[in-house]
């Protein structure tokens, strides 16, 4: 049996891995701010360990006697600096691997991050990458999984309030898609393996690459809206949209934007190719069943 720490355990990802290590016998150990949110997987047999990840020291005790972390960072969206708050977090992740002599990280990254900058949202992740090449001695895996299909459910607000879908993303452009669930089955299987040594990374590009006029498509039959259009936004508009919404402060609606221009460009999608091993099983049109049931709650 090993021991594993699992951060944003009740996240989407967070929440199929550790329930993954827990069927599989392990001991696992879940961060997450509220006590509250854990109480599903402690239920499982999970230590629920309720605190922040802004708080180094908690970290490093978290972290003591783990035979491997997954570390995700998940900064507040409406900070008044995004990336300065993602820098703090994968600095506490790094000190606290540091200090508690972790051997194994997982530390969840993304496509693009290997532009270090200029894919918005994502360079917070690509520093985070840096930092720990700088750590001898242990195995570290960077996990890059693609856009995910959750992110499309953005769609809905604009299809309710407008009669379109839209995004600054451009229509025609093909681009892979994940679901949440199949990272994190992904995740769970190189934890539970621990065969990955020095400092390696793992792109999880999802079932196919798709453009958002087929999203949106494929949405739409599964809303009974079969004619529905999909716009691309100007993207000052989009950053106006997004903060009008609710959905993000300013500096992340910028950097949300950021990432779409690096998908427009092809920046964000120059350092991989496609093959089975990198590809997943779920598909865009099963994933609209998700979208179909959000759509109607909301």
């Amino acid at each position: 049996m090993k021991t594993y720490v699992i951060t944003g355990a009740t996240g989407k990802i967070g929440k199929i891995l550790a329930g993954e290590l827990l069927a599989q016998g392990q001991k696992v150990k879940v961060i997450a701010r509220s006590a509250d949110k854990l109480k599903e997987l402690a239920d499982q047999g999970a230590e629920a360990i309720p605190g922040s990840i802004y708080d180094r020291n908690f970290l490093i005790e978290a972290f003591k006697g783990a035979d491997a972390v997954f570390c995700l960072v998940m900064p507040d969206m409406f900070a008044a600096d995004v990336l300065k708050e993602q820098k703090l977090i994968a600095e506490n992740y790094f000190e606290a691997v540091k200090a508690a002599k972790v051997p194994n990280v997982v530390l969840l990254s993304s496509v693009g991050a290997h532009l270090r900058k200029g894919a918005g949202i994502v360079d917070g992740l690509g520093y985070m990458e840096e930092l720990f090449l700088q750590l001898k001695g242990l195995n570290v895996l960077n996990l890059r999984p693609t856009y995910f299909m959750e992110n499309t459910l953005g769609l809905i607000g604009t299809i309710k309030q407008m009669g379109i879908a839209g995004t600054p993303v451009n229509a025609d452009v093909k681009f892979p898609m994940v679901a949440t669930k199949d990272i994190g089955a992904v995740a769970a299987k190189r934890l539970l393996e621990l065969n990955f040594t020095g400092n390696t990374t793992e792109y999880v590009l999802g079932q196919r690459d798709i453009s958002y006029t087929e999203v949106t498509a494929i949405a739409g039959q599964s809303i009974g809206k079969p004619g529905l259009q999909y716009m691309q936004f100007p993207y000052e508009d989009a950053i106006k949209g997004m903060v009008a919404s609710g959905f993000c402060g300013t500096d992340a609606a910028r950097l949300m934007v950021d990432l779409a221009r690096a998908i427009n460009d092809g920046t964000l999608l120059s350092d991989y190719k496609r093959t089975t091993a990198n590809s997943t099983p779920t598909t865009y049109e099963e994933f609209s069943k998700v979208f179909a049931w959000v759509y109607q709650q909301i």
